[in-house]
């Protein structure tokens, strides 16, 4: 450490005239230089006092002969950074990574306050994060992971308000239990926390409900959603005010997605549709796949009961190491991601329900390769059924040949024992359920939340509050354990869904809709021809000139949600009816 500072007090008080022009931040630069013991690559030797600027030199970028970026990463450089850095007043990128940098982070390089990408990963960095570092107001990128600090995670990360992209702590020796203040992140931070000595339970608040478990693996003292590992029942349980976890599994069943098998073997045949919601069209996408999946389920608990009774051996023996090994599908042919990229990626929990757990998959952030990919990532949950591979293959084909333009196609698919992944495009609107019950500017407005005290909600990665799929969607019928699903089942749920979005309103029985669920309230106010404006979103009241639409559309959602199912019509019909309002 002497070195440099004495290097950089005799350069001060006695310069040569060679190095006399030579302005501060090229001294600063020396600073470093004379702290590296070894540079097998020979990166700095255009480094030179006799120059009058450093702005031509090596991993230098300036701007108004002002250094604004030092970048050297993956030079094999060896030594330690000197506090003289911290002279670097418009320094704004500061890249050391993949070096054999040591000794701690000097807390004067967070002198240079006006950093806003700071990557010191893949070194040998030790000790604690100095808290000067929360001067950096301008941060948006903070890379510390694969080095030897320790100590417990510092609250004072906090301070950091203007961090939006990467917070990367993992592959240290953190210890201690996550702040709950962590939380308060801003949702679109990549945290990854693996690999240190964290214990205890993750905070379940904030943006930490969104964070999925690859941002917490490798701590085998953290228990906790989204983990694999379950904490404790403390003696005198506390009553959480947040009921997310009645709806989702409170346990998944692996901390990367449960991949256990070969990533390489990867197939090429088949489609599948994944369906998100713009708009009514989609809206039938959706009710269909999902009551197929479940129809699905419910055939593979009738076959527990003998149905299948006759499945060849070989058969079984074929699915069980198909199950075992796990394999990797690839659906699209310009898909390039493989299985090992998705479980080295940032996932965030953007929505749960008893079919399983949606996550938004985040890969290439911070790796300096261009603009990450980002995908959706479905984890099925198959309750008390089992899916066998065939099945599951062949459910997977089925699906695929709904075409739509506002359905989804999926990209790849994953199927083991233990697992079973639908990874597609992600889209960034959120959801109809999120627009029309808390997804929009009435969030900001008191008294204006939809959300009701016995509705579970979670925290979705775009900030808006979504409700879990509840029986409400189901035809009264379905509900019946042992009943068949039938195409009148789909109407009736689209028939649920097109009132949500006439009404504006929860569909299920709520203070709202004066205890009745919703299609019971809007067929007695049709019944008793009250004011269309007493059921009526107040969005669309404005809208005088699309009245004979609007009824028409009330009509045919009251059509579908016929008790008596005979009664309802096909989905082509549905289709054509409201094509018909369209042309009004």
């Amino acid at each position: 450490m002497l070195l440099p500072l004495l290097f950089f007090a005799l350069l001060l008080l006695f310069p040569a005239p060679l190095c006399f022009s030579l302005n501060q931040d090229g001294l600063a630069l020396l600073a470093l230089k004379a702290a590296i013991a070894q540079d097998p690559t020979r990166a700095l030797d255009s480094w030179s006092e006799s120059d009058s600027t450093p702005c031509h030199w090596s991993g230098i970028h300036c701007i108004r002969n002002r250094v604004t970026s030092l970048y050297l990463p993956n030079r094999n450089l060896t030594g330690y950074m000197p506090s003289e850095l911290g002279l670097l007043n418009s320094l704004t990128r500061l890249s050391l990574a993949s070096n054999n940098f040591s000794k701690p982070i000097p807390a004067n390089l967070f002198n240079a306050t006006n950093l806003v990408y700071l990557d010191l990963a893949h070194n040998s960095f030790c000790g604690p994060i100095p808290d000067r570092i929360k001067t950096l107001k301008n941060l948006t990128h903070l890379d510390l992971s694969s080095n030897l600090l320790n100590g417990s995670l510092p609250e004072f990360l906090l301070d950091l308000r203007a961090l939006t992209g990467t917070l990367n702590l993992s592959f240290n020796q953190f210890s201690g239990q996550i702040p709950e203040m962590y939380g308060h992140f801003p949702v679109m931070v990549s945290l990854d926390l693996r690999n240190n000595n964290l214990s205890g339970e993750i905070p379940q608040v904030g943006s930490l409900l969104n964070q999925g478990p690859t941002a917490f693996s490798g701590n085998p003292g953290l228990c906790g959603f989204p983990l694999q590992s379950p904490c404790p029942e403390p003696e005198n349980p506390k009553v959480h005010a947040n009921p997310e976890v009645e709806d989702g599994p409170q346990n998944p069943k692996n901390t990367n997605f449960g991949y256990s098998g070969d990533v390489k073997d990867r197939g090429r045949n088949g489609s599948v549709v994944v369906s998100v919601i713009s708009g009514v069209s989609v809206v039938v996408g959706v009710v269909s796949v999902s009551v197929w999946l479940f129809r699905r389920k419910r055939r593979a608990r009738e076959g527990k009961m003998g149905k299948e009774e006759k499945t060849n051996d070989a058969v079984l023996v074929t699915d069980e190491e198909e199950g075992q090994k796990g394999k990797f599908f690839i659906i699209d042919e310009g898909f390039s991601l493989e299985l090992e990229d998705l479980l080295r990626a940032s996932a965030y929990v953007v929505g749960k329900s008893k079919n399983g757990i949606m996550y938004k998959v985040v890969v290439g952030r911070g790796s300096g390769m261009g603009a990450p990919t980002v995908v959706a990532v479905r984890r099925l949950t198959e309750g008390d059924a089992t899916w066998r591979f065939k099945d599951f293959e062949s459910e997977v084909e089925a699906i695929a040949r709904v075409q739509h333009p506002n359905i989804v196609r999926l990209k790849a698919f994953y199927y083991a024992n233990d697992e079973k992944l639908l990874i597609s495009d992600f889209i960034r609107n959120g959801s109809l359920y999120a627009a029309l019950h808390g997804f929009g500017l009435n969030r900001l407005l008191p008294g204006t939340s939809k959300v009701t005290k016995n509705e579970t909600i979670v925290t979705s990665g775009t900030g808006s509050r979504i409700s879990a799929i509840s029986n409400v969607y189901l035809a009264p019928e379905a509900r019946i354990y042992g009943s068949k699903f039938t195409q009148k089942c789909d109407v009736y749920s689209f028939g649920i869904v097109l009132l949500e979005i006439l009404t504006g309103r929860l569909p299920d029985a709520g203070p709202e809709n004066d205890g009745k669920g919703l299609e019971s309230l809007v067929r007695k106010a049709f019944r008793e021809r009250r004011p269309l404006s007493e059921v009526i979103d107040p969005a669309l009241v404005k809208e005088i000139h699309a009245k004979r639409q609007v009824l028409a559309t009330f009509h045919i959602a009251l059509n579908c949600t016929e008790l008596d199912p005979e009664f309802r019509p096909r989905m082509r019909t549905v289709s054509e009816s409201l094509d018909r309002v369209k042309l009004q």
